[in-house]
């Protein structure tokens, strides 16, 4: 099961700047608590494990130049959540639960939010407060 809190938040910094300003003020936030840490491989799946022992979330989310994100539903996304949804965490994209998806085409590639309950829950926070 993941750990109800932890320090790690994973993405790709570098993109940043491509991402919606509610991520980024997420990130803003992270890096601002203490004890927090960046801990990016390039890895989803090694990410995703650490996150799962130590406590954190794994970001993907949409870009600029990837509106639909990267990692593809049927193949990362979605057996990736049905885990994390069954160790008591979440799985998100910029729609909802990652679970709740209905693929649409073969190889679909939604953003990905997934990690602890309450990091997650957080992102939504700010991504909900950027569309109100």
């Amino acid at each position: 099961t993941f750990p109800p809190e932890g320090p790690t938040y994973s993405v790709n910094d570098t993109l940043l700047p491509e991402t919606a300003p509610a991520v980024q003020a997420y990130i803003a936030h992270c890096r601002s608590v203490p004890g927090a840490r960046a801990r990016y491989i390039g890895s989803l799946v090694a990410d995703f494990h650490r996150n799962l022992i130590h406590g954190g979330i794994y970001l993907y989310p949409s870009l600029q130049t990837k509106p639909q994100g990267k990692l593809r539903l049927l193949y990362e996304c979605a057996p990736l959540a049905f885990i994390a949804e069954e160790a008591g965490g979440l799985a998100e994209d910029d729609q909802g639960r990652i679970l709740d998806r209905v693929p649409q085409t073969l190889h679909e590639r939604p953003p990905l939010y997934i990690g602890q309950r309450s990091s997650v829950e957080l992102l939504r926070q700010f991504r909900e407060a950027a569309t109100n």
